[in-house]
């Protein structure tokens, strides 16, 4: 998978969930778990949905708005407890590694955006071997949640790259936003939480399928 020499951007930025992983399914059942568990009704697989991508508290927040905010921590506890159980079917997006591969080998820099908290990226990047591709990682847990921007500008000032030189990765509106905020191109992809209808009320360069189209994309 070769990747051209003259090319628009240095630095591309991916989202993990629903953009690098398959693990929409598992955040959905694993969510759901952590409210039957505290006596709570559980939320809709569409309303968990439209939170993924966020940071926990402020998935929370929109979930259950009426919970004081001491209760959302037991509940945030419950959802990585509950994880190993839902979300042990969660893979790898088809095309992940190889694009990731020759990206690196093509001289990009790439980096990790997420809303998953540090302990649980840890994990998924030893647990899949992707570790190795990228120069630095932002959660929301150390930053500020989607569709903040400052995952992206510190990103961007950590690695040392122009916002006109960066390029966003993601599948939901939360990561398109961030995108805008910062100044940054974005690709929208569908594989993910949020539908295409969805992803188009927010600009982005380009919407794909997925991560074999983006990399025919960014070939071309």
């Amino acid at each position: 998978m070769p990747m051209p020499d003259a090319r628009r951007y240095d630095l591309i930025v991916f989202d993990w969930d629903g953009t690098l992983m398959d693990s929409t399914a598992g955040i959905v059942l694993s969510m759901q778990h952590a409210f039957r568990e505290h006596g709570l009704q559980q939320p809709e697989r569409s309303a968990v949905r439209q939170v993924i991508g966020l940071g926990m508290d402020e998935a929370l927040q929109q979930l259950a708005p009426q919970l004081p905010v001491d209760e959302r921590i037991p509940l945030g506890q419950s959802f990585r407890a509950a994880w190993p159980l839902y979300g042990q079917q969660a893979a790898l997006y088809e095309g992940a590694h190889a694009l990731l591969k020759a990206l690196q080998q093509a001289g990009y820099t790439l980096a990790v955006a997420t809303g998953m908290s540090r302990r649980g990226l840890e994990q998924a990047l030893d647990q899949t071997g992707l570790r190795p591709f990228f120069a630095a990682t932002r959660c929301a847990e150390e930053s500020f949640s989607k569709p903040h921007p400052a995952m992206l500008l510190e990103l961007l000032d950590e690695l040392f790259h122009p916002a006109d030189r960066a390029l966003m990765v993601g599948d939901t509106t939360h990561d398109l936003q961030m995108a805008v905020n910062a100044g940054v191109d974005a690709v929208a992809l569908t594989q993910g939480a949020h539908d295409a209808a969805q992803l188009r009320q927010v600009p982005h360069r380009v919407m794909l399928a997925n991560l074999v189209e983006l990399a025919d994309w960014l070939e071309a």
